[in-house]
């Protein structure tokens, strides 16, 4: 079975990744995937009460503190599962027994206000709020001893500079020191306990305290500084990423109205089942995906979709779960469960996607575990073979202790991943889902995008493009009398050309005889005329002469004849998307090659690629056909997207290096595809290529940027020059500056307003 898992006290992102590893080679364990950002782990195998135990072992061993429990255990919405919290529990939680399981009625008396009526929020976003409110409680806490000990700090500075009383200043010192890293210090005391050497904090001890030994206060005190304010920040960049992926859980609903034994009843949203009715007012949130029963209102799609522009919807719309009702009251026959929705798969793959480790990820975390006993060797060779060849013994330890500040490798294994975190919170913003973070990584190296056609650049329902006359009828007499005739057809064309009656307002006659000539058109008796309505063929197997006309533009041509004399045509076609062409030309202004393969015709195919500026454009191609033009564009071009929607485009976004779907598209598309757009629109494609160059930019600059410092520094105490305030700048002030810029990955405003053009 696969489950998945909370971890409670978990503070380092090295520590977290030790722990995923050992966690894997246990028997019963088939894997292990950690999501450090949310505290999570996923774990898959025979999952028993003593695996469970011995799991919580090997993690306290490495950690100090830290528990693995099934998530949502000790929540107060949720039992407990396979974990039981008794008097004698030792966990170190508190637990609120008393109402876990506690059914708040009218009559309650548990001194709690209870707000049933308007309550929209699942318990599991309650779960995860929870956690989320402790940790910006926890940091302010923590300001307080900070701001104490930074006082006492520059006070100790002071007197040690100007008043030389070195007691007094060593008191303040000291005092600072452990005002700032008490927490340092009991955590590597747990360590030693549970036999866990050369951890973070373990190295920053020995550091800090060998600097007091050789007189460096102001070193020793300076390192546990900017070893707390990097973690605080640490904590900051991690909730601010961590609320991108709530916010998305956020908009599942708790309850909602249905209708049941005549009438409506609010129900947990849990027991929404397909067919059922609910109501759903203004202000409130849709709980399950469905379709407008009764009713017309605007609903707001832009927590799903990025889309700032409402919708109108009426009867027989479909709409989707996580959108808001902004005005009048309908009803809403669900098709499907609140569990099987489209918002609550999208907060499923989002918080699924935070956890997949792309390549350079899983790169940091080889580096880290040979980089660190690397370090941690040179450090030791410095201190005695520097000793023993110069006789400088103080000098060489110091030197060595400068080594041991640095050589925590927290800020890369953290800050990379944490890049891809904020990068896929910030696609969801705007209602793209990449399915992990080697999706992102993907699609920041292609070269080249490859289109379909239906669907995708284009919106797949037919329009009236054209309205050609070329006898004795106007336009709009000529739309009047196909559209009266092309009332008895259920095809699309001829669907597409009464609707552009009913927007026109035109009132159509009621043909005295009708019928559908199978393959080629309708013919109808009107007003005591026969009319032809259809192709060419038609019009030749009737003997209609078609004068000569401009060249038919792209689309499907509709003659009409009118008692034997060609009176005009009418074009139908699939209007192009409105952002297609703008996104064709931002990537190519990246310097990606474009490329369209369709189904469709060749020559409408040739039309439409003209219209959008693609580099390559081909039509009349079957699935297998589409994959095998697709791997000769890569041959030539390098790495591919592939972006479509239909099901008989399955084969080619799983060919593809990266596969885009359109969620109006074919579930088997979005299950094979590595991204899925919300928008349906061409203009996501261009944002998700911007966030993914943006993440690996990032990630990118992280790691070299890290390297470069903490070389500079090593190279610096290898000939001679320790300096432990750079040593502390190599570890906690670059570990700051790298979250810092792993979060700006989750600015997503100049693409909010490029996505609306």
């Amino acid at each position: 079975m696969e489950k998945n898992y909370e971890i409670r006290n978990l503070g380092c992102a090295h520590c977290g990744g030790k722990i995923e590893e050992a966690i894997k080679k246990l028997d019963g364990v088939e894997d292990a995937v950690l999501n450090f950002p949310m505290r999570k782990m996923k774990i898959k195998g025979e999952l028993t009460d003593e695996l469970l135990a011995e799991i919580n072992r090997i993690a306290g061993k490495i950690e100090a503190g830290v528990s693995i429990v099934p998530l949502n255990a000790g929540s107060h919405h949720h039992e407990h599962e396979h974990h039981s919290h008794g008097e004698d529990c030792c966990c170190g939680h508190e637990h609120h027994h008393e109402h876990e399981h506690h059914s708040h009625g009218e009559d309650c008396c548990c001194g709690h206000e209870h707000h049933h009526e308007h309550e929209h929020e699942r318990r599991s976003e309650t779960a995860a709020h929870e956690p989320q409110h402790a940790h910006e409680s926890g940091i302010k806490k923590e300001l307080i001893p900070l701001i104490l000990g930074i006082v006492i700090f520059a006070a100790a500075l002071a007197v040690h500079h100007t008043l030389h009383i070195l007691p007094l200043s060593l008191g303040l010192f000291g005092a600072a020191y452990l005002l700032l890293g008490y927490n340092v210090i009991i955590a590597t005391f747990k360590n030693i306990r549970v036999g866990n050497f050369f951890d973070e904090n373990f190295l920053m001890t020995v550091a800090t305290v060998g600097a007091f030994i050789l007189g460096e206060y102001s070193e020793a005190v300076g390192v546990v500084l900017f070893f707390k304010i990097g973690e605080l920040f640490e904590d900051y960049a991690v909730a601010r990423s961590r609320k991108a992926i709530t916010d998305v859980a956020a908009l599942r609903v708790d309850e909602a109205e249905v209708f049941r034994n005549g009438g409506f009843v609010r129900v947990d949203s849990d027991e929404i089942e397909v067919g059922d009715i609910l109501r759903i007012k203004a202000g409130e949130r849709i709980a399950a995906d469905g379709v407008v029963e009764s009713g017309e209102s605007r609903i707001d799609t832009s927590a799903v979709n990025g889309e700032p522009v409402p919708v109108t919807v009426r009867t027989g719309d479909k709409v989707m779960s996580g959108c808001i009702n902004l005005s009048e009251t309908f009803t809403l026959k669900a098709t499907a469960a609140a569990s099987e929705s489209m918002i609550s798969k999208i907060a499923q793959a989002v918080e699924d996607a935070s956890a997949e480790k792309p390549k350079i990820d899983r790169f940091i975390t080889r580096f880290s575990k040979i980089y660190t006993p690397i370090v941690i060797a040179v450090a030791v060779l410095t201190a005695v073979v520097g000793s023993i060849v110069t006789g400088d013994v103080g000098k060489w330890i110091y030197s060595a202790l400068t080594f041991l500040v640095i050589s925590c490798p927290c800020a890369l294994v953290l800050s990379v991943p944490l890049a891809y975190f904020s990068g896929i919170g910030a696609a969801s913003k705007l209602g793209i889902l990449f399915k992990g973070g080697d999706s992102i990584e993907a699609l920041g190296k292609i070269k080249s995008v490859i289109f379909d056609k239906t669907g995708t650049l284009t919106n797949g329902s037919f329009t009236v493009t054209e309205i050609t006359s070329c006898g004795r009828l106007s336009e709009n007499e000529l739309l009047r009398i196909c559209g009266s005739c092309e009332q008895v057809s259920s095809h699309p064309v001829a669907e597409s050309i009464a609707a552009k009656c009913g927007e026109q307002k035109i009132i159509l006659s009621s043909p005295e005889k009708s019928g559908e000539l199978a393959g080629r058109g309708v013919y109808a008796e009107i007003g005591g005329n026969t009319v032809l309505c259809g192709n060419e063929k038609l019009m030749k197997e009737k003997n209609v002469v078609i004068p000569d006309m401009p060249e038919t533009a792209f689309g499907s041509v509709v003659y009409v004849a009118v008692n034997g004399r060609a009176e005009g045509r009418i074009i139908v076609s699939d209007s192009v998307k409105k952002t297609s062409k703008n996104a064709v030309a931002e990537l190519k202004g990246m310097g990606i090659h474009t490329a369209m393969l369709t189904g469709d015709k060749p020559e409408n195919a040739a039309v439409i690629g003209r219209e959008l500026g693609v580099d390559f454009a081909k039509g009349g191609l079957m699935p297998d056909e589409k994959l095998s033009e697709l791997n000769k564009i890569r041959e030539q071009k390098g790495s591919v997207m592939f972006v479509g929607d239909g099901i008989n485009d399955a084969p080619v976004l799983a060919g593809a290096d990266i596969g885009g779907a359109m969620q109006s598209g074919a579930d088997l598309a979005l299950e094979a595809a590595d991204a899925v757009f919300m928008s349906s629109e061409p203009a996501a494609i261009v944002s998700a290529k911007k966030i993914a160059d943006k993440t690996m930019r990032i990630s990118y600059q992280n790691i070299i940027f890290a390297l470069a410092i903490k070389a500079a520094v090593l190279v610096l105490g290898l000939i001679g020059h320790p300096n432990m305030w750079l040593a502390v700048f190599a570890d906690s002030g670059v570990a700051m500056l790298l979250i810092l810029n792993s979060v700006r990955a989750l600015n997503v405003k100049g693409l909010r307003a490029a996505s609306k053009k």
